[in-house]
């Protein structure tokens, strides 16, 4: 495969663990980071903008969580900017990077930032599953990359 495939299939395994992580511990804890609000919350905002009809209910989680598994699937895929050496690193700095965005751009992108600043534990919790994300990314593109 292609560096670029290689990037692509990497940064979409790390979007599916970041996404099973949250889908899975949001069901246990209170303090869980909740995307899936900021997802639903960007979708209605997106729809309402371009004046198309907003989904409700069960379309509207799809639609959240397809939304952000196809971006986080790209971001991630930037580990392909690098070889396969550096790749556990810069999928550290791409996954704490997002992480870290997800948490200060909430507000600002009038989605509130309630959802991954609930508590101090919340915000921890979303930058370190964004970083695992990053880090299974690295992990994914140095086992494909291998000759």
């Amino acid at each position: 495969m292609t560096t670029f495939s290689n990037a692509l299939l990497s940064g979409l395994a790390g979007a599916v663990a970041l996404n099973a992580l949250h889908e899975t511990v949001r069901q246990f804890t209170p303090e869980a980071p909740r995307v899936d609000k900021l997802g639903k919350r960007g979708i209605i905002k997106l729809t309402k903008a371009a004046n198309v009809p907003t989904p409700t209910g069960k379309s509207l989680y799809a639609a959240a969580l397809a939304g952000d598994l196809t971006s986080n699937a790209l971001y991630y895929s930037l580990i392909g900017t690098v070889s396969p050496k550096a790749a556990l690193p810069m999928g550290a700095v791409l996954g704490t990077l997002a992480g870290a965005g997800a948490v200060t751009l909430a507000e600002p992108l009038g989605l509130g930032d309630e959802p991954v600043r609930h508590t101090a534990t919340t915000a921890a919790l979303t930058i370190t599953w964004y970083a695992v994300g990053g880090l299974v990314t690295a992990a994914v593109f140095s086992w494909l990359s291998r000759n």
